[in-house]
């Protein structure tokens, strides 16, 4: 009894176990959805004030909002276009590992145009600004250069992959058409003789009713020859003519 209940326990004490680290595993995963979501609006909301104020300041302060606008707007979609590739393609490994070392410099640029933006003296921005927009250029340059090879890539593969099933379907179709076939070959079924061609069949031929006719025995090659005449056989008497 006491092997029952310890064993009953330990099921139980399991049981919870498995619950307690699904609902942490839940927690968490709701956690970084809530992240993800919260950590996306705030780029969204950043994204369009560094657009009115690239519109609506003038001088150094809308320069550098522009700057920052233009780096992010690259880095982020050469980012999406390499993880969409990198699902399909493994060998964007290497890509991807040069992505990362280009976003450390442009997480380190995007951070000096930030602290930038609330800088007072406006020589300082007017003296920084050649640095600056020479290293933005950079930057994503490199970055619209990988995200334009990995397009370019994908395209190759999806138009290498076209053409040979354009090919397979040519090839398909036209063994679909060729429903006209003669059979020559041994399955095929013999046509029969002409009977009015007098062959074989027209000898077997006969009407309904009528009797099988024998067919007349060959000849023999020879006459048949006398039979024997032996001493103990008596004459045949001649006929009388009385």
């Amino acid at each position: 009894m006491e092997a029952v209940i310890a064993v009953f326990a330990l099921l139980f004490l399991l049981f919870v176990g498995l619950g307690a680290y699904a609902a942490v595993k839940a927690v968490g995963a709701a956690k970084r959805g809530v992240d993800r979501t919260i950590a996306q609006a705030r780029r969204t909301v950043e994204d369009h004030t560094l657009r009115a104020k690239s519109f609506a300041q003038l001088g150094p302060a809308g320069e550098i909002a522009q700057l920052r606008l233009a780096l992010r707007t690259s880095m982020r979609a050469t980012q999406v276009a390499l993880q969409a590739g990198a699902a399909e393609d493994e060998s964007l490994k290497e890509s991807i590992g040069l992505f990362e070392r280009l976003s450390a410099h442009g997480h380190e640029l995007d951070a000096d145009l930030k602290r930038l933006e609330t800088e007072p003296d406006r020589a300082t921005l007017t003296a920084r600004l050649p640095e600056l927009r020479d290293r933005t250029e950079r930057i994503t340059k490199s970055a619209d250069s990988l995200r334009w090879a990995v397009r370019d890539r994908a395209r190759r593969f999806a138009e290498d992959d076209l053409g040979s099933l354009s090919a397979q379907i040519d090839i398909e179709a036209d063994a679909l058409r060729h429903w006209a076939r003669t059979d020559t070959g041994p399955h095929s079924a013999p046509w029969p003789e002409d009977p009015a061609a007098g062959g074989p069949a027209a000898s077997r031929q006969r009407t309904p009713g009528s009797a099988p006719t024998e067919e007349p025995a060959p000849e023999a090659i020879t006459p048949p020859s006398p039979r024997p005449a032996y001493p103990w056989q008596k004459k045949p008497r001649p006929e009388s003519t009385a």
